[in-house]
């Protein structure tokens, strides 16, 4: 079995985090997000691995990509434009040739990862396709799926009036026949290809598309609101690890405090995750806070955030909260009169300013 992970999008609901760098490569518990895709394919079994890019994005997810070089094989498959799920299978025809495969949206978060829904693709037993369901309070929001005796009969996308409170995941298992039911299809109103309309194919052509409903937790991390949460969830699964320098400092809980980071006369409460290289001075550090690698606090609070690579904040008074700040970023605070806020702030920028 062949994987494909779809890692062309543009991750505008991002910006500006995703300004400069491709929205699989941002980091969530210090690690990128195209990486726990991979890893979830690996402990299936998948090492023939697609990965569908864009010109902006193949080069950077080439290089994140590389530490796997000795355990996986990936080729890189152009989408350009992204024009859907259904366009990236598409353009992935010749790679994937009549081999089944395994479809993963690499913005996607499985707790438990992926290998029950590649057992449950059993072509012995007459199974076409697999799809990753899982429980949803509010369904309206997702594309959902009827199941009837152990098979989906419908799937309907976004509906008013939902068939079942079984939303449709970022995985899906396929064989060939996939191929024949993209022949002819149409773009929908967004001019994208639907991968629900090729699924509806299989459904009408009595093909077996089989349900797996997903345990655990599953996070799509399309907003800056999702990587907090991403982040928060994978923290939970941590332990407390000190392979840095820590002096005068209390270390509360599961905290992990990587080989070069010094934390010095601070609080940090788990769980968080100190990256390499770090500085932490005269700081608290809350939790599900993580800090990448080389960057620094000094003299200020942060709780439930994420600290990009190589950014600084300094000097700031009243905690920083629910933050999601980028690599390089500097926030520092300013004793100086007049007491005014000095910023510069990129496209698509947010910024909260409490009163003082």
């Amino acid at each position: 079995m062949k994987g494909l992970i779809l890692a062309a999008g543009l991750g505008t609901r991002l910006r500006p985090i995703t300004s400069l760098r491709p929205k699989p490569i941002i980091a969530v518990a210090n690690r990128p997000l195209i990486h726990y895709a991979v890893d979830d394919l690996l402990d299936a079994g998948v090492r023939d691995i697609g990965v569908v890019v864009s010109p902006d994005t193949r080069d950077a997810l080439r290089e994140a990509l590389e530490s796997y070089s000795d355990r996986a094989s990936f080729t890189y498959l152009l989408q350009d434009p992204p024009e859907g799920l259904a366009h990236a299978v598409m353009v992935s025809r010749d790679f994937l040739a009549d081999e089944p495969f395994v479809m993963y949206l690499s913005d996607n978060l499985f707790e438990h990862g992926i290998r029950p829904f590649v057992e449950a693709f059993r072509p012995e037993e007459g199974v076409n396709a697999v799809l990753a369901l899982v429980a949803v309070d509010d369904p309206r929001a997702f594309g959902v799926a009827k199941v009837e005796d152990g098979r989906i009969t419908d799937l309907v996308e976004k509906p008013e009036h939902p068939p079942s409170n079984l939303a449709v995941a970022g995985v899906y298992v396929f064989d060939a026949t996939i191929h024949d039911a993209l022949d002819g299809l149409e773009p929908g109103a967004k001019g994208e290809y639907q991968i629900t309309d090729a699924i509806h194919r299989l459904i009408r052509r009595d093909l077996k598309v089989a349900p797996v409903q997903l345990e655990g937790w599953w996070k799509d991390t399309g907003k800056p609101d999702d990587i907090l949460d991403a982040n928060r969830l994978i923290l939970s699964r941590s332990r407390r690890r000190i392979d840095g320098d820590v002096n005068e400092s209390r270390l509360l809980g599961e905290v992990v405090v990587e080989a070069g980071a010094t934390v010095r006369r601070s609080t940090v409460v788990g769980p968080a995750l100190i990256g390499a290289g770090c500085v932490v001075e005269d700081a608290y550090i809350g939790p599900f806070t993580t800090l990448g690698d080389g960057s620094s606090v000094r003299d200020a609070e942060l709780e439930y955030a994420v600290l990009g690579p190589s950014a600084s904040v300094r000097a700031v008074h009243g905690r920083i909260a629910s933050s999601l700040i980028g690599a390089s970023v500097v926030v520092e605070g300013n004793e100086t009169r007049p007491r005014s806020h000095a910023l510069v702030i990129g496209d698509y920028g947010r910024l909260v300013l409490a009163d003082t």
